[in-house]
């Protein structure tokens, strides 16, 4: 009979089950940042070290060296925000935060692309299209921290530097679009 206990308290209840679901939706918020991440980098590795290089940039513009580590922190702070506002209860205020979060993602995807792509191909026409993008990238992090503060203060607060890297890069664009032009 004793064996027979312990083979039941092996059996996960409900509360491991959900812990390894939530382990699985944690790695696939980073996953999600990461494959943005890296197709990013993969698309802008070389028009940094060749038509990046030889713009005019503005003078508050950071070394290359910088954007690697900081994009790696905001991408993952991002994924943990997402994933605590995933954990709370199912609700229409949850589907909407997390909408706003995918939406955010995907700018922030187009956005590279569009700035390191198109504008080593037609120059400051690029920058501005990739302008356009980024201002509208912020204003999804901003609803995207709101929709979030709806449901958890600590995960809006992770969106925070990430916004304020965003609007940074914001100045760095269009200094480099007007500059450009």
């Amino acid at each position: 009979m004793v064996g027979a206990r312990a083979q039941e308290s092996a059996i996960p209840t409900s509360g491991d089950h959900s812990a390894v679901r939530s382990a699985f939706a944690l790695t696939g918020f980073l996953a999600a940042s990461f494959v943005v991440a890296v197709i990013g980098s993969a698309l802008s590795v070389t028009a940094i070290s060749g038509w990046y290089d030889d713009l005019a940039k503005p003078m508050w513009t950071p070394p290359n060296a910088v954007f690697g580590p900081v994009w790696t922190v905001l991408y993952s702070s991002m994924a943990v925000a997402a994933w605590l506002v995933w954990r709370q209860p199912a609700s229409t205020a949850r589907r909407r935060a997390l909408v706003a979060y995918v939406v955010q993602l995907v700018l922030n995807g187009l956005w590279t692309p569009v700035f390191f792509g198109l504008g080593s191909l037609v120059g400051a026409s690029g920058l501005w299209i990739a302008l356009g993008i980024i201002v509208a990238l912020d204003f999804a992090i901003l609803a995207a921290i709101i929709r979030f503060a709806d449901i958890s203060k600590p995960a809006a607060a992770l969106l925070i530097p990430y916004w304020f890297w965003t609007l940074f890069a914001t100045t760095l664009n269009a200094a480099i679009a007007v500059l450009a032009a």
